[in-house]
């Protein structure tokens, strides 16, 4: 396994975003030269994008480009003014729900903006193309843990499709053009700074101005939670560890990354309300379409190649998650 290089230069997409920070930031912290690009829009609030914005802009040795994935020029400019030799495409537009009301911009980001990608580092050589893709794919499969190997053909969501799609065009493109490839199935990503659309940031928002919580499926679910620092550890791994070529001629690869801990909804609810210090006011609800019964990721990839998995705790997380989010909103 090769070591981290800081001497190469970094391109993430999504740089604004909760992934795509926390690795910029880990990256910058080592030495190494980052090109972002976001386009910070709207889906979540924006301030809290450019509060990430504000840390990351401190390094000399970031690069911000403001622009969509969806424009192709400005995808292609960046690979050929900067001639990155990592690429990680984590921009996408992400949740499930949003997913129903709002199909076109998930055509838009997670499809043609990961086509302008693939036909950047297709044209402009790069030596590891990484992508996020989600545990979402594994839709409502009853065999667990989720493993890379199993089918993944009956998506719930057209987020989930979405990622499914993007495996497909990434293998097709590392063996028509030899582009190294590895794709990331990650596993409901959470702590500091987080997505407030997810729904541990939503819970503690609303336990904190004493409003019910929505629980649906009567709180019978299973999500494989997974802390950003053991995202990110799994991720730095990674980067300079492009795939050899397989028996079809790609240089392909695909890991999980999760937890490898399924927590009950109710529990992690119980986990939240404790350090929060507050009883959540509870509403039950039935499933949700799009969502799924449980996630659990099969790490063994990850243990194999890297000796690595994750191992965060969910009293560990979100005790860092609530330190933080009482503290950026204020209470008390």
């Amino acid at each position: 396994m090769k070591q981290l290089d800081v001497t190469k230069k970094y391109f993430i997409t999504g740089s604004a975003g909760f992934i795509g920070f926390y690795l910029a930031k880990a990256l910058l912290d080592k030495g190494a030269e980052v090109i972002g690009l976001d386009n910070l829009n709207d889906y979540y609030e924006v301030s809290l994008k450019e509060a990430r914005m504000c840390v990351l802009n401190k390094y000399d040795k970031f690069t911000f480009v403001k622009g969509n994935l969806a424009d192709k020029e400005t995808v292609l400019n960046i690979l050929k003014e900067h001639k990155p030799r990592i690429v990680v495409n984590l921009a996408a537009q992400a949740g499930v729900r949003y997913s129903i009301d709002n199909p076109d911009s998930y055509i838009e980001s997670n499809i043609l903006g990961f086509f302008n990608i693939l036909e950047g580092c297709r044209h402009y050589p790069v030596e590891h193309l990484v992508y996020a893709s989600s545990s979402s794919v594994y839709g409502g499969n009853e065999k667990v843990p989720f493993a890379v190997e199993d089918q993944v053909d009956h998506p719930e969501s057209l987020y989930a499709a979405t990622k499914k799609s993007n495996e497909l065009m990434a293998y097709a493109y590392s063996r028509l053009y030899q582009i190294p490839l590895t794709g990331l199935r990650f596993f409901t990503v959470y702590g500091p700074m987080g997505r407030p659309d997810m729904a541990y940031f939503k819970f503690a928002k609303k336990i904190m101005a004493d409003e019910p919580i929505q629980v649906y499926n009567n709180g019978d679910m299973l999500r494989d939670y997974t802390y950003i620092d053991d995202i990110i550890s799994g991720v730095l791994n990674i980067l300079c560890n492009p795939p050899t070529k397989d028996k079809k001629g790609a240089f392909y690869k695909l890991y999980n990354i999760g937890n490898h801990s399924p927590v009950k909804l109710m529990d992690f609810i119980g986990t939240l309300e404790r350090c929060l210090g507050r009883e959540a006011k509870k509403e039950f609800l039935p499933m949700q379409k799009g969502d799924v019964y449980q996630t659990y990721a099969d790490v063994s990839g990850l243990m194999n190649d890297f000796g690595f998995k994750p191992d965060t705790t969910i009293e560990e997380g979100l005790g860092r998650f609530t330190k933080w989010f009482l503290d950026y909103y204020h209470f008390g």
